[in-house]
């Protein structure tokens, strides 16, 4: 029994045992009472009536007339005389009569007055001696009465202090409730702080609970700032902030090499003759060049979504995901870099421009090769110039393509691929699921990254991943044995309401199937929006499900808003995990990261190992699991 209901008993009780002694008292000191007042009343009565027949000298007749007409006024119940032989001369006995008041009240509180006696005489003889008891019906009635009375007063009292309890218990209730949350989100490795209630003994609590979770707090985000410096020290330029060129290139090979990549843009930069500024200007002013012009770049891929980064001494580059919008970001940013260099370089060219598009399999090096050229050819013009690699190929009409994927959608053409995520030990903790769709009478089976920029033009994107968590819990129904399937959401999805009310009606229908399923949201979409992720996870830890980040890593000076959420896991990025073995700073990085996720309740995976060397890395580090080209099918 919960402690709020035990106090409820213990004021229903003591009010009870309260309204119950005060009741009992009460009615026996008026039974007493009227008890006492019966004696008297007959023993003055019988007095008055034994006077007045001696002063009257009366015989037997007259004594027998004036108590029969006594009696009849009805207000006694036995009036005799007798003479002093012991015989009677008159006897007059109320007869029985139907009462107002309950018989078991009769019973229970019985009125056993003393019945009055008084001698009677002539002169000196004695005439009887006389007994009188008067009529208890009317003192039963007036008890009746009083103690009816009495239990509508105390049951009012009752109810008013009913509800003055009340209005305590939940005076105290409230701040007891935020208390239990408040323990209740730490256990689930949410960390939040409440409002301090006035009672003093919750406020302690209150107090120390709240200190508790600050010092959490604090030490998570020391711990992240920690992370945050081995990270910017391992894969980011120290003079301009930018991404380096190790870092840059593993990003642009897990673009081309991801099942999930949505394709995209490479625009390669170059600063326009760096050499004769720095001849002109000095080392100072010509880092402070290269400060700007990795300014202006930096401010484009937090607009873009994009990753910059300096591949060269004055090259740099821009990898934006949207196919679509690169054109106009490269013709923003060359104007906004040839604003920006203007006062150091004056009005000569500041920057040449190659682009290119991005397609899954391609090779890293002839993508590089190409852009480059493009780059060269906008250097040769002499003047700002974009140039981009190779002729844009037409595209689908994306109207057609979106009307496509609603009718596979609504008529079922849709399955579901699964790869092993393994622990270190080689066991199977849950399979990643990649989702394809067979548009139109094609017969061709196509991977939904490939729909990926029409989806999110159309916001198709929830309904396909609707579709995926519909083939996964399916799955794991039809298969109890199989440990867990995860589904990667789109950011669209975790932000629109109507989506999360479809998702959890479906997790509520299956629930044995749903405490085995994993959903992953990517960590850019976790940051960007934040307060929809809070919902989001809550509703999903409810069901069972388990919810965690994708492609970590990335924007990690921001996870320290993430640390109240309660995940479950983190996937770290392909990108931390590509030749994790020949870098130290990396392996610090992801022991580090994994230390702290370990704290915090939360498993790590790894996504992408390739081969052998960095499933060792991994495993020095502390990871819990692995997927990837390296990663086999369990035996």
């Amino acid at each position: 029994m919960s402690m709020y209901r035990q106090m409820w008993l213990a004021i229903i009780l003591s009010t009870l045992l309260a309204l119950l002694g005060g009741l009992l008292a009460s009615t026996l000191n008026a039974r007493s009472y009227l008890t006492e007042q019966l004696s008297a009343k007959n023993t003055d009565n019988a007095t008055a009536l034994a006077l007045a027949l001696s002063q009257q000298r009366a015989d037997a007749v007259m004594v027998e007339l004036t108590v029969s007409a006594l009696f009849d006024s009805g207000h006694y119940a036995l009036i005799r005389v007798v003479d002093p032989l012991g015989k009677t001369i008159v006897e007059r006995v109320a007869p029985a009569t139907a009462r107002t008041v309950p018989t078991w009240f009769v019973q229970a509180l019985p009125l056993n007055a003393t019945p009055g006696q008084a001698q009677i005489s002539s002169g000196w003889t004695q005439v009887g001696t006389l007994t009188l008891v008067s009529n208890s019906h009317f003192a039963y009635l007036a008890l009746w009465k009083s103690v009816v009375q009495l239990v509508a007063a105390l049951g009012l009292s009752g109810l008013l202090g009913g509800f003055l309890g009340a209005m305590i218990l939940r005076r105290l209730h409230e701040p007891l409730q935020r208390v239990i949350k408040q323990a209740n989100d730490i256990s689930e490795r949410r960390f939040v702080l409440i409002a301090v209630p006035e009672v003093p003994e919750l406020r302690q609590l209150a107090l120390a609970m709240n200190s508790t979770v600050t010092r959490l707090k604090t030490m998570f985000a020391e711990e992240a700032q920690r992370l945050e410096v081995l990270r910017i020290s391992a894969n980011y330029d120290p003079l301009t902030g930018l991404a380096n060129r190790t870092f840059f290139l593993t990003q642009l090979l897990d673009s081309l090499d991801t099942e999930d990549t949505a394709g995209g843009t490479l625009l390669l930069v170059r600063l326009a003759n760096y050499s004769r500024h720095h001849q002109r200007l000095g080392t100072p002013a010509a880092n402070e060049l290269l400060k700007a012009f990795a300014a202006v770049l930096a401010q484009h891929a937090t607009q873009a979504h994009a990753v910059a980064a300096r591949i060269g001494e004055s090259d740099f580059a821009l990898l934006v995901p949207d196919p679509t919008g690169a054109h106009d970001v490269a013709s923003k940013l060359l104007e906004a870099l040839v604003k920006a260099s203007a006062p150091l370089t004056g009005s000569g060219p500041a920057a040449y421009i190659g682009m290119g598009k991005l397609q899954r399999g391609q090779d890293m090096a002839g993508l590089m090769a190409q852009v480059s050229g493009a780059m060269v050819a906008a250097e040769a013009t002499g003047d700002n110039t974009i140039r981009e690699a190779g002729v844009e190929t037409p595209t689908e009409d994306d109207h057609q393509t979106a009307d496509l994927i609603r009718h596979a959608l609504a008529n079922g053409q849709v399955r579901q691929l699964s790869f092993p995520v393994l622990d270190l030990k080689g066991h199977l903790v849950y399979r990643d699921c990649s989702t394809e769709l067979m548009l139109g009478n094609t017969q061709t089976w196509q991977p939904r990254r490939h729909f990926r920029q029409v989806g999110e033009a159309f916001q198709l994107m929830p309904l396909m991943d609707l579709a995926a968590i519909r083939l996964a819990l399916g799955k794991l129904s039809n298969e109890p044995g199989l440990a867990g399937l995860a589904v990667s959401l789109s950011p669209r999805s975790v932000s629109e309401k109507d989506f999360r009310s479809q998702l959890l009606d479906l997790l509520r229908g299956n629930q044995e199937a749903a405490r085995r399923l994993w959903l992953e949201v990517p960590e850019a979409a976790a940051v960007q929006q934040l307060e929809s992720f809070r919902e989001f996870v809550a509703d999903i830890r409810k069901t069972g499900s388990r919810a965690g980040l994708g492609q970590f890593g990335r924007h990690f000076s921001q996870v320290d808003a993430l640390h109240d959420l309660g995940l479950d896991f983190l996937k770290v990025d392909a990108s931390f995990v590509r030749g994790l073995q020949h870098s130290a700073a990396n392996q610090l990085f992801l022991k580090s990261v994994a230390s702290a996720a370990h704290k915090m309740g939360m498993q790590v995976y790894a996504d992408g190992v390739i081969d052998r060397a960095e499933l060792a890395a991994l495993e020095e580090a502390g990871f819990d699991g692995v997927s990837g080209p390296a990663v086999k099918e369990p035996t």
